[in-house]
């Protein structure tokens, strides 16, 4: 093969690299060009490109939007917040020490098997029993019971692969366990740290169907919130595509911030 066969078929991967990212793009470009355009031009046929406003984007921020996006961010960092020291410390135990041993482990795993539908009416009646039903508290533990076994899991994978020797050194310095666990392998374990956090703030931020069982009229979420742009007067699209677009905004500024810590903890914590 020939120097122009080879840089014809580099050529030929690039454009089909370009074809598929374009294919993805499409919709998010789609929706920011219908965020941007009056309520009548959103869905206007042939397509309108202006006059660009962000009319929209006020209009849903002053609403009960906005105060569903405050609620988002709050539950979704309670979520990580709590969720995250305790995956640690199972995680752990159950990597480092074999806690339960594979029983507990198959336990763990085991309720990510189960689909969401079979616990949500039972945590209904549960927390209005105990009156949390339409609550902030009531969507974070109960999106803890769901964040907290793949937390769990992936730093599990995450230890796993950090050397045992550097603990027994520091052992043999006169370290405690509780001690080295602090000092070397928390440090050292950084970015699966930011991974699990990561992938527990998205876990909580597009959650949907707790959130309609659990929420109330002050203590919708996000993805609740989108819902109520269908009216009977139809879809107001705009304002729709401007609620997604402000919605999308959070996830990725995090996942911009720590993407280099994301990849590597994914990487390395893979379970072996």
């Amino acid at each position: 093969m020939g120097p122009g066969s080879s840089k014809g078929l580099r050529l030929l991967a690039q454009l089909l690299l370009w074809a598929f990212s374009l294919a993805f793009l499409l919709p998010l470009l789609w929706t920011l060009r219908s965020a941007l355009l009056p309520e009548g031009l959103a869905y206007a046929l042939p397509p309108a490109f202006g006059p660009w406003t962000l009319e929209n984007f006020a209009r849903v921020l002053e609403g009960p939007f906005g105060r569903a996006f405050r609620n988002s961010l709050l539950v979704a960092s309670l979520v990580v917040l709590l969720g995250l020291p305790l995956a640690a410390g199972l995680g752990y135990a159950l990597s480092r020490h074999r806690l339960g041993g594979h029983g507990l482990r198959f336990a763990v795993l085991a309720t990510q098997m189960l689909p969401p539908i079979v616990l949500a009416l039972p945590l209904f009646a549960l927390f209005r029993e105990i009156a949390l039903a339409g609550t902030l508290a009531a969507l974070v533990l109960a999106y803890l019971a769901f964040a907290l076994p793949f937390m769990t899991w992936l730093l599990m994978g995450f230890f796993q692969g950090l050397p045992v020797d550097l603990e027994e050194a520091a052992l043999v310095d006169g370290a405690t366990p509780l001690l080295a666990f602090f000092r070397i392998v928390l440090p050292l374990s950084s970015p699966g740290l930011f991974a699990a956090g990561v992938l527990g703030f998205l876990l909580s931020w597009n959650e949907f169907l707790f959130a309609l069982l659990l929420s109330g009229r002050e203590t919708q979420t996000v993805p609740v919130a989108l819902s109520t742009f269908v009216t009977q007067r139809g879809v107001l699209f705009a304002q729709v595509a401007a609620g997604v677009v402000l919605s999308v905004l959070p996830v990725a500024l995090l996942a911009r911030t720590v993407d280099r810590y994301l990849v590597e903890g994914l990487t390395l914590g893979a379970v072996k």
